[in-house]
């Protein structure tokens, strides 16, 4: 086996930062509301002087950008499966116990579908890449929707930590499958079909008109390993059996390079929409760094929650908006 998925690498080196600094932020958390054309003011002028933006991206990013896991989209693709089970979200249904795998995977061919494959609902991964596209940046995110890429942004620069709705996994991975992924995106067509969807040109679904969409998919298709012919699961960190797969270890590597490149300069430490679920990930880690270099700035954009420790005061940017709405602000401001 390789010896590399024995070595540290950028995500674990990042986190243990993350935590080891945060220890240090004893003097409480700032959630002031600063004048918000200032701030505004301000982080346009860090991302013109920065050397280097590292972003990083949660939840918040892609609710910004339409990924609503909740209410009328969740109808829209779900009622069916709302009426038959009584979950209202898609959160609740991918972890829900079906009875079979052909109606788990009914459910998840959907989900998949739609935050994977589907249009992204609107331009905000796009105006985020209007403004870094000629600057130095990565991209670090928990989000597993793909979408930094399908925007545009260059794929080496670019790490998801906890996976990808558009890979596969063996359910047991052990040997060659512990370190190895599959797309998914022909299996999961097929499912789709399968239930009764069209997909059109741009991958939207639609239900042709007098059809009776169906919430399972036929045997055949469920998913088998074709290493271990176990069953198939999805690549989304939920426990230790996550795969780390080849392209994982290598953006890992990046973003350490790119820190270590950037390393007391001008840095913009740019969050958006990271929530308090895994903040060892991102949030930690981007106090602790700005903490270690006088030189960085960082910003946190994010709906009602945006905040910092008060030992960086000084050094951020917090804006309470939707990040659709800020980053238009920057845009035409």
């Amino acid at each position: 086996m390789n010896r590399r998925y024995f070595q540290k690498n950028g995500y674990e080196e990042t986190i243990q930062r993350g935590i080891a600094g945060v220890r240090t932020f004893q003097g409480g958390i700032s959630r002031k509301i600063p004048d918000y054309n200032t701030e505004l003011q301000r982080l346009k002028e860090a991302l013109e002087r920065a050397d280097a933006i590292v972003i990083g991206a949660g939840a918040g990013l892609s609710t910004s950008a339409g990924y609503v896991y909740s209410g009328e989209r969740f109808r829209t693709y779900f009622s069916d499966f709302e009426k038959e089970y009584g979950f209202q979200d898609m959160y609740s249904g991918g972890f829900y116990p079906y009875r079979t795998p052909e109606e788990r995977w009914g459910f998840w061919c959907r989900n998949i579908w739609i935050n994977r494959y589907a249009p992204i609902p609107n331009d905000v991964y796009a105006q985020l890449l209007a403004l870094v596209q000629d600057r130095e940046y990565f991209v670090i995110t928990t989000n597993v929707d793909h979408c930094f890429q399908r925007a545009g942004f260059a794929k080496d620069r670019l790490f998801y930590t906890q996976g990808d709705y558009g890979l596969f996994q063996s359910s047991a991975p052990s040997g060659i499958t512990a370190h190895r992924t599959y797309d998914n995106e022909v299996i999961v067509r097929k499912m789709i079909l399968s239930q009764g969807y069209k997909i059109t040109a741009d991958n939207s679904l639609i239900i042709p008109e007098g059809t009776q969409l169906r919430m399972t998919i036929p045997s055949d298709l469920v998913p088998v390993c074709p290493d271990d012919g176990k069953p198939m699961t999805m690549n989304l960190r939920a426990d230790d059996s996550f795969v780390q797969d080849d392209g994982w270890y290598d953006a890992a590597d990046r973003y350490a390079r790119f820190l270590k490149k950037y390393e007391g300069k001008h840095v913009l430490f740019l969050e958006l929409g990271v929530g308090g679920n895994t903040p060892v990930i991102i949030k930690y880690p981007f106090w602790a760094m700005t903490h270690e270099n006088p030189n960085a700035v960082y910003a946190c954009l994010n709906y009602n929650e945006a905040c910092t420790p008060e030992q960086i005061e000084q050094q951020s940017i917090c804006i309470n908006d939707d990040i659709a709405h800020i980053l238009k602000q920057l845009i035409h401001k």
